[in-house]
């Protein structure tokens, strides 16, 4: 048994530094409790930000960024406040030593990177092993707003706890990865699920019909049913369509006043109204586990997008534990800390096994 008003072009800015090249051989202290398609989709992917091939692209017209353009004393504050989570790993370490450890991942662009068609988003076979070690040692849960089945289709890992749809339908490990079960206070045996938005099913699967109907004049985009909430992607619309494809979506929603409209990375997410997010299903999943009031539990949340930051905000609000944006370029987060892209989530993740394998040497108790 195993130890236990418009869009937000959200993937690039039109003057800022990544956040790399920002680090620059910098060191600072942690702040552990803070603060018409293109022709093709290689287009599309050449159009988004490439900040890891030594600069960051640029989108042209006059969207409002969720990052912003910094430089000079502001950038220095900036990663200040959010330093590099493998560059500060010690003091990561550091601050968990004692407690248990329980893992929160994004998917879309921090096991996987973000790319032009969402069904082709296939984390690596390095990447899975990665998530199935951290699994091992502690309690990991998959938050992703796209729907539990499909992420469990990427994934294919059956000793996680999933959170799919935002949060809005959890699961736990499946009864043949029983030997998973980390030795924590909740009770053996018993199932974690979970669907707090069931009695929206019917009117989630009639506005799925009229958006597919009222996108199908825009090319490129892609309505995808999350079974509790719906995306509508527009990654491959050009972005002259941009403006007619919200309009047309927000045009659907007004309908529906039990439904909501946020925005993600080249993503509209429509979601129920109710008082249930990332951050709800990470509270919700910490009680089901035995640590709900508890100080000996260190919470790590990853994520790269808009809905991580209420998981963010729940943690910084416990006051113990850490969340950690995904991001190239500074943004507006409360988030600790920062890793640049999978690769670098990856390498984190291993070096939680590495610790928790070495024990004390390795800086954590538990």
């Amino acid at each position: 048994m195993t130890n236990h008003a418009g869009f937000a072009a959200d993937d690039a800015v039109t003057a800022a530094v990544p956040v790399q090249a920002a680090q620059g051989g910098r060191h600072f202290p942690p702040f552990l409790a803070p603060s018409s398609r293109l022709t093709d989709c290689k287009k599309a992917a050449a159009h988004m930000d490439l900040a890891g091939a030594g600069g960051v692209a640029t989108v042209p017209g006059s969207w409002p960024r969720h990052a912003k353009p910094v430089s000079g004393a502001e950038l220095d504050d900036w990663m200040e406040k959010h330093p590099s989570a493998l560059a500060w790993f010690e003091s990561v370490a550091a601050a968990a030593k004692g407690k248990e450890i329980v893992v929160f991942l994004d998917y879309d662009g921090t096991l996987s990177p973000i790319v032009a068609d969402p069904d082709r988003a296939f984390m690596s076979d390095e990447m899975r092993e990665a998530v199935r070690g951290v699994a091992k040692h502690f309690p990991t849960a998959i938050v992703s707003g796209r729907c539990i089945d499909k992420v469990f289709d990427f994934v294919k890992l059956e000793e996680l706890y999933y959170a799919g749809s935002h949060g809005m339908d959890i699961r736990g490990p499946t009864a043949a990865a029983s030997e998973y079960n980390h030795n924590m206070k909740a009770k053996q045996g018993d199932a974690v699920t979970f669907q707090p938005a069931a009695d929206f099913l019917p009117v989630i699967e009639e506005v799925y019909q009229v958006l597919k109907e009222r996108m199908a004049s825009i090319r490129g985009s892609l309505v995808e049913n999350n079974k509790f909430c719906l995306s509508v992607h527009y990654r491959c619309v050009d972005e002259a369509e941009w403006g007619v494809l919200d309009g047309k979506v927000r045009a659907v929603i007004e309908g529906y006043p039990d439904l909501r409209l946020s925005k993600g990375r080249k993503v509209l997410e429509i979601r129920p109204v109710i008082d249930w997010d990332k951050g709800s299903a990470l509270q919700f999943l910490l009680k089901s586990l035995g640590y709900e009031g508890r100080d000996d539990v260190f919470p790590i949340y990853i994520g790269d997008d808009r809905t991580d930051e209420d998981a963010f905000k729940v943690l910084r609000n416990m006051g113990h534990g850490i969340g950690i944006l995904v991001t190239k370029v500074p943004k507006e987060t409360a988030a600790s800390y920062t890793l640049r892209e999978p690769s670098e989530v990856k390498e984190f993740l291993r070096k939680l096994v590495k610790i928790k394998i070495n024990g004390d040497k390795g800086l954590i108790g538990k």
